[in-house]
């Protein structure tokens, strides 16, 4: 689903989701970003946004960082400046990724999981990760810079199984659609 949103400047995703049972290992979700250039838009990311990292330029920046899901409401909050990244860049894949440390882990063996993304008090896309309940890692927004040079958001629920390095790797690739 794509959304005719245009010209976007500011957006915040939220994730949240409910810490693991007593004497489990505890449950770690990540939001992880990733700018694509103009040069390379379905390569490798020119670099990754995620725990204890911000973009070199200060337009990506992970504000609040949780290993455990603990505390009330959304536990990692990221904000992406668009209207602030260099011309350079044409697309910013936004995506969740499960730490596999402790065993293999779903999005369906985690409870009450959500993703929001915002701009300003508008939501631009909720998501509880039903759709992708088998998978260990999932895209959940695609911003991508139009002819014009105005940023335009695509909301999609893209799972992906595997470890989060390799989900880093792959979550920038073309899809059916692209």
């Amino acid at each position: 689903m794509s959304t005719p949103n245009k010209d976007i400047d500011k957006v915040e995703v939220r994730l949240k989701w409910d810490p693991s049972t007593t004497g489990e290992p505890a449950h770690d979700l990540d939001i992880i970003a990733g700018p694509y250039t103009t040069d390379d838009p379905y390569g490798s990311p020119a670099y990754l946004v995620h725990f204890d990292s911000r973009s070199p330029d200060g337009t990506i920046t992970l504000n609040r960082d949780s290993r455990t899901g603990q505390g009330l409401g959304f536990d990692e909050i990221m904000t992406i400046e668009l209207d602030r990244m260099a011309e350079t860049y044409a697309r910013v894949i936004v995506g969740i990724a499960i730490q596999q440390r402790d065993g293999r882990k779903t999005f369906g063996d985690i409870q009450r999981t959500g993703v929001q993304i915002l701009e300003g008090y508008t939501s631009l896309s909720e998501s509880d990760f039903s759709e992708v309940s088998g998978a260990t890692a999932a895209v959940v927004a695609v911003f991508a810079r139009d002819s014009s040079g105005a940023w335009t958001f695509h909301s999609e629920v893209r799972g992906f199984d595997g470890d989060p390095d390799e989900f880093a790797a792959a979550m920038g690739s073309r899809t059916p659609g692209d």
